[in-house]
Parts: structure tokens; C-alpha cells; sequence
């Protein structure tokens, strides 16, 4: 099943006060690998962006005011996401309203697509610990690059950490020397040969992590995965 996990970036936490979305982010999965196909966009929000809120994503007024206002990105955005089942962290608590609210005022209809709040299913696991950053932690996913906010970076974090959360693989992506545990998950290590056709389908895996990895500014965050295959073969 294709589909989106996005993230957003605002001026504010509330969208009745006039907060406007700046940055928003897309990696598309099938069954929850990554395609390779992304979508990134930054937008004038045609307002100041509070300094204490430039701390937090880093995204200037200076930054922003030559980009494109929310009615001129709209539609590309709109055939990015198509019908496919969207996912985000605290999607139906921010991310959602606020798309919505772009989407009103632009003359648009809400969304239809089916909500996944990430955070709601964090939750079930453990009520206390469960923002983007202590999921990482749990599950070993590498979040060094993540001195501040940005869509793009969250949403290809997430991606993987949606994978553990939906038991989708294995903690650090151990597939071919270690045993594979996710909560009620358990296999053996394999011990034969990758075939020529999953030799041909893990290069392409590759190829579009690392292309989802540059495009969100860290072109190593995914290196250690081919020094695991290339030594375990």
C-alpha cells in the first residue's frame, strides 16, 4: 500500500490566530519502503515569523519572503498526495487543521484522504515517551541531523520510525546478521545467499533511501546500511 508521510512547519501553534504553514515536507512508502519519490516546498506565509519560533526551524522572514504564497503551491501539492492514506505525527491534533485551514483559505475543499496520526499510535505504546525524537531514541534511528525543525528531515525520520511502530522491519535495519524483534515480531537470522531478484530489489531500496536522504540534507544517513549488506555477504 502506497503511502505519505509529510510533516509541517508553521509560524505558530494555532492556525485561528493567523498562523500560516512555511514548510512542508512528503517521502512517499510502499509497504513502508521508501519509493524514492519526495515532494518539499517553502512558502511565504505573508506574515512575520515570530523570532521564538525561528529558533525552532530556523526559517527566516529573510528566508521566506521570495518564496511562493500557499494558493501557488497548492495544486502541486494536491497531485503529490493524490487519494493516498497521509501520515504524520500529531496529524490530527496540528498537521491536519492546519493544512485545512490553507486549503479554505485558498478556496479548496478539506482533505479526504485517510488520517494516520503516528502519534496516536506512539501512544498505545508508551503514553509518556513518545515524541518524534524519544521514537528515534527507542528504535535507533539516527536523528544527528536534527538540530532544528524542518519537514522534509522529520518526514523521512518518521517514515522509518512508522515502520516500527506498524512492525513494518527490524531495529536498525539488522536484516541479514541478526535476529528480528519488534514487539510481537520474531524471526531467525537467515543463513543463505540473497537471491539475484532480492539482490536486484534491496539496490533499489537503496537507491531511493539515498535519494530521500540527500534531498533532506544528509547524505550519510543511510551509508551504514550498505557497510552492514556488504559485510554480512
Amino acid at each position: 500500500m502506497i503511502e505519505i508521510v509529510f510533516d509541517t512547519e508553521t509560524t505558530g501553534i494555532d492556525y485561528s490566530k493567523g498562523h500560516r504553514i512555511i514548510d512542508i515536507g512528503c517521502v512517499e512508502v510502499n509497504n513502508y519502503v521508501p519509493t524514492g519519490r519526495t515532494y518539499q516546498v517553502y512558502i511565504n506565509p505573508e506574515r512575520i515569523v515570530p523570532e521564538e519560533v525561528v529558533k525552532i526551524h530556523g526559517l527566516t522572514n529573510e528566508f521566506l519572503k521570495d518564496k511562493p504564497v500557499f494558493k501557488d503551491i497548492v495544486d502541486g501539492f494536491l497531485e503529490f498526495i493524490g487519494d493516498k492514506p497521509l501520515v504524520a505525527h500529531n496529524a490530527n491534533g496540528f498537521d491536519v487543521p492546519f493544512l485545512n485551514f490553507e486549503l479554505k483559505n485558498a478556496g479548496y475543499p478539506p482533505l479526504k484522504n485517510k488520517i494516520i496520526d503516528s502519534l496516536e499510535i506512539a501512544k498505545k505504546i508508551n503514553p509518556t515517551c513518545n515524541s518524534l525524537d524519544d521514537l528515534c531514541k527507542k528504535y535507533g534511528v539516527d536523528n544527528s541531523m536534527r538540530t532544528e525543525h524542518g519537514a522534509l528531515l522529520d518526514s523521512v525520520l518518521l517514515a522509518e520510525v512508522y515502520m516500527y511502530l506498524t512492525g513494518g522491519k527490524a531495529p536498525k535495519l539488522d536484516i541479514f546478521t541478526h535476529v528480528e524483534t519488534i514487539e510481537h515480531h520474531y524471526r531467525e537470522p537467515r543463513n543463505f545467499p540473497l537471491s539475484e531478484e532480492e539482490e536486484k530489489n534491496f539496490a533499489l531500496y537503496m537507491k531511493g533511501l539515498d535519494k530521500i536522504a540527500k534531498k533532506a540534507g544528509n547524505s550519510q544517513l543511510w551509508a551504514e546500511m550498505n557497510e552492514v549488506y556488504d559485510s554480512s555477504k
